[in-house]
């Protein structure tokens, strides 16, 4: 099974993406998403950095993706887009229709990611015909659900499932980050830079309730499915770890080491609490509310 590391979702201090990205030259993943997802107003990198990035990457033996943003709201997020689907060198993970539709326009052999929320054969089946050859499941699919799904396709379709990381639940055009500020979205101030894992959001009770990451929420607990890995290998081909903003390449090796037989799983995810920013979650997985934690069988 590969290891995916997924598009970098905060908005950190170019020195510090380089940094990140030099290490895991280095590291057990097998494929490396790129590029700016969230917000198009982050720009310590732009697109010729990402695939400047990704030569490095390619160069060290790793599958490189190039990630479309998830919300396009102007011509300027469009343009670039389009730029993404013409360069010729790297695999493209689509994250809106509209990237959807450049891909099969071009012919090219591309990515389903997460944005599309795919749930359903129908839906599944249009991608494919449009030219996806892998899809990221939805992380809000549960295990018996995604092997229901599995069971009616027809042809080769690489699997990925979130394995690690903070849930991305939602994007909106108004940024939330912007406003715990009291600022608005236009004059930001940049304001998310250097917040290597978002903000937390509490309850009245102080308990972690969601993380503010720019126009996306994403959960405050930490998605971890290392303990599930034996329920995972008749149903994925790739799982995903995205990037938070200590010891991601620790959390790789960990999952490395339990893929490969060197360290069991729930031994892999008690090692990997003193890693995570939050406590863990499996819920979805399970077919239970995502904030749960639920011991395998």
């Amino acid at each position: 099974m590969k290891l995916s590391l997924g598009p970098l979702l905060y908005y950190w201090p170019r020195q510090s993406v380089l940094d990140f990205y030099a290490g895991v030259a280095d590291s057990a993943a097998d494929i490396v998403h790129l590029g700016e997802t969230v917000c198009s107003r982050r720009h310590e990198l732009r697109l010729d950095d990402w695939i400047e990035l990704g030569e490095m990457l390619a160069s060290a033996g790793k599958e490189v993706v190039l990630s479309s943003q998830s919300l396009v709201e102007s011509e300027s997020d469009l343009k670039t887009l389009r730029r993404v689907v013409e360069q010729a060198r790297f695999r493209v993970e689509a994250n809106d229709m509209g990237a959807v539709r450049l891909l099969a326009a071009a012919g090219r052999d591309w990515i389903a990611g997460p944005g599309l929320n795919i749930f359903n054969p129908a839906t599944l089946g249009v991608m494919i015909e449009a030219g996806a050859s892998r899809w990221v499941v939805p992380p809000e699919m549960s295990g018996a659900m995604l092997r229901e799904l599995r069971a009616t396709l027809t042809g080769t379709l690489e699997t990925e499932v979130f394995a690690y990381g903070r849930l991305p639940l939602a994007h909106s055009a108004r940024c939330f980050t912007a406003r715990h500020f009291n600022l608005q979205k236009d004059g930001c101030e940049f304001r998310c830079l250097g917040i290597s894992d978002g903000i937390v959001l509490r309850t009245r009770e102080g308990e972690a309730f969601l993380t503010l990451n720019g126009v996306q929420t994403q959960s405050a607990r930490v998605h971890n499915l290392l303990a599930d890995l034996p329920t995972l290998g008749d149903c994925a081909e790739v799982l995903r770890i995205s990037p938070q903003g200590n010891h991601t390449l620790e959390i790789v090796a960990l999952f490395r080491d339990a893929l490969d037989a060197r360290r069991q799983p729930k031994a892999a995810l008690d090692a990997s609490l003193a890693l995570m920013p939050e406590a863990p979650c499996n819920g979805f997985w399970h077919g239970k509310p995502g904030v749960d934690q639920l011991v395998s069988n």
